[in-house]
This record gives C-alpha cells, sequence and structure tokens, in this order.
C-alpha cells in the first residue's frame, strides 16, 4: 500500500490532481485535489455517490452488496444508512450507552494496569488492549449484552482472521474476476472458510437476541435492563425493494459485522496513534493534563462526556492525529452510473474512482509543516481553526470521507476518541521507556493504517486507584 501511495504521489506531481491507473482490468481514478473532492462529492454528491459493483468473487462478502458500505446508491442504502443513524446514532441513543463507555473504560484500564505490573511499569500491547476495550462497547452496542472475555475474544479472532485475510488478498480477485476462482481455488476457499466462521460467531448473538426480545415483549420484566441495540433495529427492518421480506441470518450478521469492525478498527488505530505522539511529545501531553484538570479537577474519578465540550485543546489533539494520521488513506472507491465531467476531465461510467484522503489532509497549500504533529494548528489563529471535518464548506482534511457517503459514525468516532483520550490522561502519566524511540511514522495497512512498530510506555498512576484485575464484569 505504502508503494502503491509513493507511486501516486509522483504521477499526481508529474501529471495533475487526476490520474487514472488501470488494476488488472479495472480502471481506477484517482483525486488528489482537495477543490475536486469538494466538487464531486459535495457539490456533485448525488452524482458521485454510487458504489462500483463488485466482481461475482467479491460480491458474496458483502451478501451481494447488501450492506451501507457496498449497496448501491438507491432506496436499500438509504434504508440502511437511515435506520443506523437514526436508531443507533442519533445523540439521544448514543448517550443511552454512557455507562458501557464507562464500563469498557474500567476494562481498559485495568488490561493496562495488569500489563505494566507484569513488566516493570512498561506497557507493551496497548494495540491489543485498545481493541479488545473497543470490541466490548462496540458488542454491546451491536447487540445489547455484555459478553465474558472469552465470547469477545472468539469474536475478535473471527472478525480479524477475515479482515486480514480479505484486505491481503482482495485484489487477487479483482485482477482475473472470471478466472481468478478456478486459479486461486484455496485462497477462495480459505476466504470462504474465515467468512462462514465469522457468521458461525455471530449467528448465536442473533438467536440469543430475538429470545430476549420476544422475553421482553411478553413479560416486561426485563424492561429495566433491556437496551435497544443495532440488532433489534436490523430485526424490524423490511425490504420493500425486496418483496418486503426480512434480513436473513447472512445478511443480519453481515450487516451488524460491518458496525462492529469499522468503528472497533477505525477508532483503535486512531486511539494507537493518538496516544503514541503523546508519549512522543510530553509537552502536549501535559496540556492535555492541564486543560483536564482545569474542567474537572484533580479529585475526578472520571472526565464524563458533558465535560469533553469544554476540553477545546483536547479536541485539537483529536482532531491532529485524524488530520495526520487518518484511518485510511483512500476513501472506499465511488463510481457514476452515467459519464460525467469533473473540471473538464471525463469519468467514464463505471470506473472506479477513490479520493486520497492522506494526501489532502498533509498539503503543503493548507497546512504549516504537515508531517509535524501540532495541535495548535486547530486552536484559534491557526490554519486549522474552526475546520469543518464533514467537507461541507470546503475539504482540507476528510478523515471520514465527504459528502453522502460520508462515514455515518464521525460523531461517535469522536465521541470515543475524545472520551478515551481524556480518561487514559487523566488516569495514567505516560512516559518513553528509556532507550526506545516511539515510531510516528511508519505504517502498515491492516482494515485500518495501524502503526508498524507498536509503541511501548511506561504508566505512572496519577492517582491511587484499583480497577479491578482486568476480568470483564459490570
Amino acid at each position: 500500500m505504502q508503494n502503491v501511495e509513493s507511486i501516486l504521489r509522483d504521477l499526481h506531481a508529474r501529471l495533475g490532481p487526476i490520474v487514472t491507473v488501470y488494476i488488472g482490468s479495472r480502471r481506477t481514478i484517482f483525486v488528489s485535489d482537495r477543490h475536486l473532492a469538494h466538487k464531486a462529492l459535495v457539490a456533485r454528491g448525488a452524482v458521485f455517490a454510487d458504489r462500483p459493483k463488485p466482481p461475482p468473487a467479491i460480491s458474496i462478502l458483502s451478501c451481494n452488496q447488501h450492506t451501507i458500505n457496498s449497496a448501491p446508491y438507491g432506496p436499500l442504502w438509504r434504508l440502511l444508512r437511515r435506520n443506523l443513524i437514526t436508531e443507533i446514532l442519533h445523540p439521544s441513543r448514543v448517550k443511552l450507552f454512557s455507562h458501557g463507555r464507562q464500563w469498557a473504560l474500567n476494562i481498559l484500564t485495568a488490561k493496562l494496569r495488569a500489563s505494566a505490573e507484569a513488566n516493570s511499569g512498561v506497557v507493551l500491547d496497548f494495540k491489543d488492549s485498545i481493541q479488545f476495550a473497543m470490541f466490548c462497547l462496540l458488542v454491546l452496542m451491536g447487540y445489547g449484552e455484555k459478553l465474558d472475555e472469552k465470547a469477545i475474544r472468539d469474536i475478535i479472532t473471527a472478525h480479524r482472521n477475515f479482515i486480514l485475510v480479505v484486505t491481503k488478498l482482495n485484489v487477487v480477485f479483482e485482477f482475473f474476476p472470471s478466472l481468478s476462482k478456478l486459479i486461486f481455488r484455496k485462497s477462495w476457499n480459505t476466504i470462504m472458510d474465515l467468512r462462514q466462521k465469522k457468521i458461525d460467531v455471530i449467528v448465536p448473538l442473533i438467536r440469543a437476541r430475538e429470545k430476549r426480545r420476544a422475553k421482553q415483549n411478553k413479560e416486561q420484566d426485563d424492561e429495566a435492563t433491556f437496551v435497544y441495540s443495532y440488532l433489534d433495529s436490523l430485526l424490524d427492518i423490511n425490504l420493500p425493494e425486496e418483496g418486503n421480506r426480512k434480513l436473513t441470518d447472512d445478511e443480519l450478521a453481515t450487516i451488524s459485522s460491518e458496525f462492529l469492525h469499522a468503528s472497533t478498527e477505525t477508532t483503535g488505530s486512531s486511539l494507537q496513534w493518538i496516544m503514541a505522539n503523546l508519549v512522543k511529545h510530553q509537552d502536549i501531553q501535559r496540556k492535555v493534563f492541564e486543560e483536564i484538570q482545569q474542567v474537572v479537577g484533580s479529585e475526578a474519578e472520571e472526565v464524563k462526556e458533558e465535560d469533553l465540550q469544554r476540553m477545546l485543546y483536547l479536541k485539537a489533539v483529536v482532531l491532529e492525529g485524524l488530520r495526520r494520521h487518518p484511518p485510511a488513506h483512500f476513501v472506499l472507491p465511488h463510481c457514476v452510473t452515467e459519464e460525467v465531467k469533473l473540471n473538464g476531465y471525463m469519468i467514464p461510467k463505471d470506473a472506479y474512482i477513490s479520493f486520497m484522503v492522506a494526501q489532502m489532509g498533509r498539503d503543503v497549500k493548507v497546512w504549516d509543516k504537515p508531517m509535524e504533529f501540532k495541535p495548535e494548528r486547530f486552536m484559534e489563529g491557526g490554519e486549522g481553526a474552526g475546520v469543518d471535518i464533514t467537507g461541507g464548506r470546503e475539504i482540507k482534511m476528510m478523515p471520514f470521507g465527504a459528502g453522502r457517503r460520508i462515514c455515518p459514525g464521525l460523531g461517535l468516532s469522536i465521541l470515543h476518541l475524545e472520551y478515551f483520550v481524556a480518561n487514559l490522561v487523566r488516569e495514567f502519566e505516560w512516559k518513553t521507556v528509556e532507550g526506545e524511540e516511539v515510531d510516528v511514522d511508519s505504517e502498515t495497512p491492516e482494515f485500518s493504517m495501524f502503526m508498524k512498530n507498536p509503541f511501548s510506555a511506561r504508566i505512572l498512576a496519577r492517582r491511587e486507584a484499583c480497577m479491578g484485575n482486568g476480568v470483564v464484569d459490570e
């Protein structure tokens, strides 16, 4: 991925802001200019909002494009996206899971303490700890249940194994779509086996939820503890364009998994990058902690969600993390259903169109010393002050995409990043490990862009507290 991105940057420098590259038989257009991205995704959003039809070998992985990310621009996409936004991501719904965020935070801090105690004060597995905690939280939001550690680990393993293999082999099946399943039969069987294992982990959660709903509706004795989940909303959906049918088990598992791994992977990678920069830049970490003390005081047990609105420097740190280290360096491919012109460039029907997210967030024409981590650029007087990360007015950075296909979980992701960063800095002082350099430049692509060399840190408790022994419990 890094080599491809480097080649594309060189091509754009020599040929201009739009470059066409053939990947096998697939024509892909890469756009690096933020003004052109705004014209396409925002000003002409309806024209550029479609998804290319995947090869048959890939289509099965999304249940024939029955997910929010893969669905064509039309009735199914509108139904699924509207359901997610109104039923789960609406601020009133998100607020109901504040107890879940506190629960996940307790799990995370307990694991960090356990890791430090086992390694002479050094945390060695921050990535694993944050992903585990995020899975706990997102499983609760997705399926309405707090699961034990083994169940969470089973879900993580099934999801991660599937994602890593698909990410690695996806391009193989797009190069020669008509022959790839025959030529690469063993690889295809591996993908299908891992896909089935992922579904097999999720289907029991679906059955359990259906029983819980039936009991709650019949007896009303669980009303106080019953939390409406994303799965509940999916179970209530009918598909008008397909005979008003319900979603199948495969579709329920695939759509709910989309919510689960998209949220955990992107938030997990962003949190890893932000905390790595706070370890590397002790002065920035100190400013975050000073702001926390000013807002909540030194005796606060937790930085609560309502406190976050008054933490302007924290918000700047999160925005700088998303600008410098966007979870994905390219948006998912768009396409147009008819041939159109974009600023004089002809965009052919059905061509893949991808926008270079990282390139725009590191544009030297917009950002002063863009490769440096400087949260102050988002404070009053900085070049990023008042930036609109939705790209509605203009695009200076687009870590969540822009336009009609912008990530619907943008608000939830920002909330989680601010909440966990604030509370991790409130709970611990994060120090570098003697003799080790924090590498914030080397990247490795998985589902999101993670650190190639994960950081270690020495953590010092800022106050005496006992957060348990790492066991997942209420």
